[in-house]
């Protein structure tokens, strides 16, 4: 079996928003989870940025507007949040898209809307 594409890291992440959502719970407003993300991964000592911006090209030029990652992490993987009551195809489409935007390779899709935390690995 291939290795999975940053292990580590995203385990890193994935145990912080376990704790979150163990502590939270869920049914808060995304941004209350990405607060805590943020809060998290400051303690942590993980590199991230909130709400990176990328630019979107189509045939050769930039769009007007650009897409913004609710997180990059380690400079490397794209962390998309939820609080919704399931995941969607659709969610894991806006997840592949990103990846095509950013040119990252893994994209956490985090699901703080259920009764567990809902985690989906995305890959391009």
């Amino acid at each position: 079996m291939a290795d999975l594409i940053l292990k580590e890291e995203a385990y890193q992440v994935v145990g912080i928003c376990m704790n979150i959502h163990r502590v939270l719970g869920m049914g808060l407003k995304e941004i209350n989870y990405k607060d805590a993300m943020e809060m998290d991964f400051r303690e942590a000592g993980i590199s991230y940025e909130r709400e990176k911006k990328f630019i979107v090209r189509y045939k050769g030029k930039i769009l007007q507007n650009p897409y913004y990652a609710d997180f990059l992490v380690f400079d490397s993987m794209i962390v998309e949040v939820k609080s919704v009551s399931s995941l969607t195809e659709a969610h894991m489409a806006q997840a592949l898209s990103y990846l095509a935007v950013s040119e990252m390779k893994l994209a956490l899709l985090i699901n703080f809307g259920e009764r567990s935390l809902v985690w989906k690995r995305i890959v391009l």
